[in-house]
């Protein structure tokens, strides 16, 4: 990562600071956010520049549409597809008002996709897009010309009945192939908490979270411990990994044990390339064969 993406990171991390003590969770969720960010910016960094008159990213702006060629990413990159939602809940266009806020609530949702007969995307419809319309239909008051005229397309909103009058269009959404950290970067740049997943022809496949991708990215210190124990130690340096102690707290990775000076170099390097590792404190003492 750039020293620019860095500071950026430590940015949004600054922002976040409260007022008031953290508890240990908050901490722990704090460092989590911190971490997504980073492999967000990464995602970024790794985006090639579009061209004048181009879109970036992954946008989909109509069933069909194919997207921008994606960088090529490692096999071993998790994928859209590994972490989606199926099925996905979703309203026709021609659903009422009420029953689409009756699906919010009943799914536990705050955004449902809207889809046309063939099960294209044809846009998202959240609980601010309905709270024009409920607010209007709650109160006796009518605004005046000038108010209207101020929040015209507001408005407009207000005076639809369906979820196809009252949606947000076009849907951003992503494919099924498509590596989690471009979608993480798609949802935060666009500021959505969830992806319609469609298929080439654009149909609606699955739905992905931002939670889904938190936890995709982020992988938590009991994994990278088993990555390090088994992977590395075990089969890669044909070690005994109970010969040292392997600690791992908010991705800082501390490791004491005796072995080959000659190899000690590599086990740092490997422990190092792991993602989500953070750092490496290195407690390791050397022997000669």
């Amino acid at each position: 990562m750039s020293d620019f993406e860095h500071q950026a990171v430590g940015k949004e991390s600054r922002l976040a600071v409260p007022r008031r003590t953290w508890t240990p969770e908050e901490e722990h969720r704090q460092d989590l956010l911190r971490r997504y960010l980073g492999a967000v910016a990464a995602a970024a960094a790794r985006e090639p520049a579009p061209e004048e008159g181009t879109a970036r990213g992954i946008e989909r702006t109509a069933p069909g549409t194919e997207r921008e060629a994606a960088t090529p990413r490692p096999p071993s990159a998790p994928r859209v597809r590994e972490v989606m939602n199926v099925p996905a809940v979703s309203v026709r266009g021609d659903t009422p008002f009420l029953e689409v806020a009756h699906t919010l609530s009943r799914e536990h949702l705050s955004a449902v996709p809207v889809v046309d007969a063939e099960d294209h995307v044809i846009g998202v419809v959240s609980e601010s897009d309905l709270l024009a319309k409920a607010a209007v239909m709650s109160s006796a008051h009518r605004p005046g010309p000038l108010a209207r005229l101020r929040e015209h397309r507001l408005y407009e909103k207000s005076r639809g009945e369906t979820a196809a009058t009252l949606m947000t269009y076009p849907a951003i959404s992503v494919h099924p192939g498509d590596p989690v950290s471009d979608a993480a970067w798609t949802a935060a740049r666009s500021r959505l908490k969830r992806l319609p997943v469609v298929d080439h022809l654009g149909r609606l496949v699955g739905v992905v979270s931002r939670l889904d991708l938190l936890r995709s990215l982020v992988r938590n210190d009991a994994e990278i411990k088993e990555e390090i124990e088994g992977r590395i130690l075990r089969k890669d340096l044909l070690l005994d990994p109970a010969a040292f102690r392997v600690e791992v707290e908010n991705g800082v990775v501390t490791v004491a044990g005796r072995l080959d000076v000659d190899l000690i170099p590599k086990l740092l390097e490997s422990i190092g390339e792991i993602e989500d590792v953070v750092e490496v404190v290195d407690h390791l003492s050397g022997s000669a064969l």
